[in-house]
């Protein structure tokens, strides 16, 4: 029977090498010398340091600039509230969303039993595994959530015929 997984993982190695490269531009360009401005990679949280909120936001462009060069999703980074840290200096931390989480997971089955196609929908830990009969109408189903769930960065793996 045909099938296919719903998942929502980001591909870390390529995070990490984005948060190198912003890195090393932070600290070559001119407007962040003298500067307390960084980011650090500790597990999947990002840490941006900087003087104020305007410098955070800078460096946070370099990091969505750098993760888009490398085709990662910036909808896998969840944005943390900005924090005073010792004198003027800020941080934030964003987080790398990784695996379907449960709300979501049912919103996906809910919409899939709604669209009266003939397939099922079975949440597995943090991915979805849809099965169906027809190949056509699994595609169906990925073209549905692809549009009706917009907000989250799903891929598709575990294709089987």
């Amino acid at each position: 029977m045909p099938s296919f997984d719903t998942v929502c993982d980001p591909d870390m190695v390529e995070v990490k090498n984005a948060v190198e490269n912003a890195a090393k531009e932070i600290g070559t360009r001119f407007d962040f010398k003298g500067t307390s401005a960084a980011i650090e990679l500790k597990d999947k949280e990002i840490t941006l340091l900087g003087d104020a909120d305007f410098q955070l936001q800078q460096v946070e462009d370099i990091l969505r600039n750098k993760l888009t060069k490398r085709s990662v999703d910036v909808r896998f980074l969840d944005k943390g509230a900005v924090q005073k840290v010792g004198g003027d200096k800020v941080k934030q931390v964003l987080k790398v969303k990784s695996g379907i989480a449960t709300e979501d997971g049912k919103k996906i089955q809910k919409l899939i039993k709604e669209s009266k196609l003939k397939v099922q929908a079975a949440i597995q830990g943090d991915a979805v595994r849809v099965t169906g009969t027809k190949r056509d109408d699994l595609q169906a189903v990925m073209a549905l959530l692809r549009k009706d769930m917009a907000d989250l960065p799903l891929s598709f793996d575990n294709f089987r015929d």
